[in-house]
């Protein structure tokens, strides 16, 4: 099956690295234009020249900072009053690690702002022209934790699922018009940020870092950490034609870590 998304432009957020890169490079191989988003010129600079460029791509960046919402709003408001989006890549950097004990009132509000305004700000954007154009994916990157909380993650947790809800309302509001909106539950990749939080972990378990990782492998049933292109094929097929038919749909890419269905 080939995946084809000649003349579509997508919108990647978190691009610079992890799942955001490897979601953004998928894109541009089946044929997208591209325009990531993310806070460092120079790594986004570096990207765009690592990413497959055929004729009639256009591949650009966007210099954001997902914590700075009303800086965050005017950057998005003038690009996409440029831009036709057709794929919009709702992702962004993780909140702070931490328990319900440990964080308060205004580190669940940064968290909000960070997961859930962004998301609903800039889906509301693109959505105008989609409607018009009567076709349009929006794809929102959550967590394995929406389902199954992971304790040491709490804002993630709570603020994810939040996501997850609205963005069923809105997949039954845009169905009619060739829209689709679909969230995926994100498992163990190997990133930047799992080594951040297994750094973390081997602080207050006591235990090396190596440790951490080989226990995390062990409670994947494919006994290792996803690879940043395994996350780039879901997307892509989910913003292709021949996933139409998917919408609403919350899909774990997890390697089978979550126990329930």
């Amino acid at each position: 099956m080939k995946i084809s998304l000649n003349g579509k432009k997508a919108l990647v957020g978190g691009s610079s690295k992890g799942i955001g890169f490897g979601i953004a490079r998928q894109l541009a191989e089946s044929g997208a234009s591209v325009c990531l988003m993310a806070r460092n010129e120079a790594k986004l600079k570096s990207i765009i020249n690592e990413l497959p460029n055929k004729p009639g791509q256009n591949h650009e960046y966007l210099i954001v900072d997902f914590l700075n919402f009303e800086k965050f709003k005017i950057i998005i408001n003038d690009y996409i009053s440029k831009n036709n989006i057709d794929i919009l890549i709702n992702n962004t950097q993780g909140p702070p690690p931490g328990n319900s004990l440990s964080m308060d009132i205004e580190s669940y509000q940064e968290a909000f702002d960070l997961l859930f305004k962004t998301v609903v700000y800039t889906s509301s954007k693109v959505i105008p022209s989609m409607k018009k154009n009567r076709w349009g994916r929006i794809i929102n990157v959550t967590s394995v934790s929406v389902k199954e909380p992971l304790n040491y993650l709490v804002l993630s947790n709570s603020i994810r699922a939040s996501v997850v809800a609205w963005a069923k309302s809105l997949s039954i509001d845009l169905g009619p018009y060739g829209i689709t909106v679909n969230n995926i539950l994100t498992g163990y990749f190997d990133t930047e940020r799992i080594k951040e939080l297994n750094k973390e972990k081997s602080k207050s378990l006591k235990i090396s870092e190596e440790e951490v990782l080989d226990k995390m492998k062990s409670l994947v049933p494919v006994n290792r950490l996803g690879k940043i292109e395994e996350y780039g094929f879901l997307v892509s097929f989910l913003s292709s034609d021949k996933a139409s038919y998917i919408n609403g749909s919350t899909i774990p890419i997890d390697g089978g870590l979550l126990k329930s269905y």
